[in-house]
């Protein structure tokens, strides 16, 4: 007896388990080959002021009006129950555990890992991958490897600069529109924020620096048919590292603070 429904399901869980070793395959050997020798530190370097400086932009003006929207919000909310003092503390909170890592990861995820995607997958397709092979360079040492390094490390170093920026965005709604007093507004923000906030925040970029350039460089290097093989590679590698991004922020949320 024939179950469409049931055929279909089958095949998509299939189809994702599938995809899901060939993801985790993917990165444990990138992972291997990077720890071995050569490292190409100048890669990494490359890598690293791609990620990072060259976001710097887009990722400021996103926390910065972030941090303006979530006073304003605040204050919409809190002046119902005379609560405003507690506007500090919300933005502050809210932009270290959650939306300074996950907004930095997103923007990223759609400069980075797309234009890492577009790139490796415009090797793949004009064979400067094999040519690597044939001059006896390993491709995840030279192309891979450095790249998820470089997100490793520099996704946190941004967003602790939206953090601050954000910060001070909710800051100067505070003072300058809803007419808080500039020095209660710090002494909150400083009292209220703990250690704890920042560390699962930086906890929250490494991971999501991994996936970002894990999924640009997966996508980018199984990419094939031409341009229009790395136009849905592109494509591909944003849209799964935004949906990893805000699945693994719910379980590192829960790690960090489930009680």
């Amino acid at each position: 007896m024939n179950f469409p429904l049931v055929t279909l399901l089958g095949r998509m869980t299939i189809s994702l388990l599938t995809e899901i070793g060939a993801v985790t395959s993917f990165a444990w050997t990138a992972i291997r080959q990077g720890m071995r020798p050569p490292w190409y530190s100048r890669q990494v370097l490359r890598q690293m002021l791609e990620i990072g400086y060259y976001s710097l932009p887009v990722v400021g003006l996103t926390a910065i009006f972030t941090g303006m929207v979530l006073a304003l919000q605040s204050y919409t909310g809190f002046a119902r129950f005379s609560a405003e003092s507690a506007i500090p503390n919300v933005v502050v909170v809210s932009l270290t555990r959650e939306l300074g890592p996950v907004l930095a990861g997103l923007m990223v995820a759609g400069r980075v890992g797309a234009a890492m995607a577009a790139e490796i997958g415009t090797m793949r397709v004009t064979d400067q991958i094999d040519a690597l092979t044939t001059l006896s360079t390993d491709p995840f040492r030279y192309l891979v490897a450095p790249r998820l390094i470089a997100g490793v490390v520099t996704l946190p170093l941004l967003v602790l600069v939206a953090d601050s920026i954000g910060i001070l965005g909710g800051y100067l709604v505070g003072v300058y529109k809803l007419d808080f007093n500039d020095a209660a507004y710090l002494r909150n923000t400083i009292e209220f924020l703990q250690t704890m906030d920042v560390v699962s925040g930086l906890v929250k970029a490494a991971v999501f620096g991994f996936l970002i350039t894990l999924m640009g460089c997966y996508h980018g290097y199984i990419s094939r048919g031409g341009a229009e093989g790395v136009g849905k590679a592109t494509t591909n590698a944003v849209v799964s590292a935004s949906i990893l991004i805000l699945t693994f922020n719910y379980f590192i949320t829960e790690a960090f603070f489930s009680r």
